[in-house]
């Protein structure tokens, strides 16, 4: 791999989460092509471009900035996510709840990549909101 962000595992599991995304995509009613399509696709692939980005930067400070994208494009594809369960487009919730489990974990990790650039040991978010393994909405 030629790219420092080919080998940050955050990159690898967002790659996935990002396969996870179009496959809830292309699930979704025609209807939802210039809004609710668009919006997930921009927001899961923005994860993946913040993180890369991220990686070239010179600074750890610049590179925690664009972590912090990354979360904020991440938390966008959960409501997106909401929003497919509220109006019912997937008659079979299971790639929801899947996605979501991925996301908690895939949150995780860019925290701890974010606090160990920064030096922080507490991040801005309240983590207790955050908990893995805490009961899934969908």
């Amino acid at each position: 791999m030629a790219y420092k962000f080919e080998r940050l595992e955050v990159w690898q599991l967002s790659m996935d989460y990002s396969d996870m995304m179009y496959a809830i995509i292309a699930k979704l009613p025609h209807s939802e092509n210039d809004n609710l399509k668009s919006q997930l696709r921009r927001a899961a692939t923005s994860v993946t471009l913040n993180i890369a980005e991220g990686s070239t930067t010179a600074s750890d400070a610049d590179q925690a900035r664009f972590i912090g994208m990354a979360i904020r494009s991440l938390i966008e594809t959960v409501a997106c996510q909401h929003h497919i369960n509220r109006r019912k487009y997937l008659p079979d919730p299971t790639p929801l709840r899947e996605a979501y489990q991925f996301s908690e974990k895939l949150f995780a990790k860019l925290q701890a990549l974010r606090s160990s650039l920064t030096g922080e040991r507490k991040t801005r978010e309240e983590q207790e909101l955050y908990e893995i393994g805490s009961e899934l909405p969908f």
